[in-house]
């Protein structure tokens, strides 16, 4: 009885560490290697999550790039031949930062558009403010007369 419960108990302290993948260990010549891939994995997304780069991505989907990726870099591989490998094999969309193109241009131009539409529509609304403040009310000197003896009580007011 004494026995089972202790294998029980450490099936369930040890059981996630016997179903655990392991973590991928890359090694490399000098450290500038190993940041100069610590970089590049981090600039390249997941296709899966999304919104997740493969250095934190446990997707196999990041596995696989991550691996492809110090594959490529120790047969001597640049940094722009990486990305373009990953960029040719799953699209502009693995990119944290696209590059600017014709096709990507409007993406890239938007938040200036919307910047220069808000400030057209500010000193729009600014000039009016300035034109409504230095027109005259609209009336003759009688008309104004006539409304401060209203506004006074005065109630000889005298019809026209």
């Amino acid at each position: 009885m004494v026995r089972s419960v202790l294998i029980a108990l450490l099936l369930v302290a040890y059981g996630p560490l016997l179903t655990a993948e392991p973590s991928d260990v890359y090694s490399f010549d000098n450290e500038s290697e190993e940041q100069r891939f610590h970089n590049l994995i981090s600039e390249l997304r997941c296709p899966k999550c999304q919104n997740q780069n493969i250095a934190d991505s446990n997707a196999p989907i990041s596995k696989d790039m991550r691996e492809e990726a110090y594959q490529m870099m120790s047969t001597g591989a640049s940094d722009d031949e990486v990305v373009n490998a990953m960029v040719a094999r799953f699209g502009e969309f693995v990119r944290y930062k696209p590059q600017v193109e014709s096709r990507t241009l409007l993406l890239w131009a938007t938040p200036v558009i919307v910047v220069l539409i808000g400030l057209l529509i500010v000193a729009s609304i600014v000039i009016r403010a300035r034109r409504n403040n230095d027109s005259d009310s609209g009336l003759t000197n009688d008309e104004r007369e006539r409304a401060s003896r209203i506004l006074s009580g005065d109630g000889s007011e005298r019809s026209s």
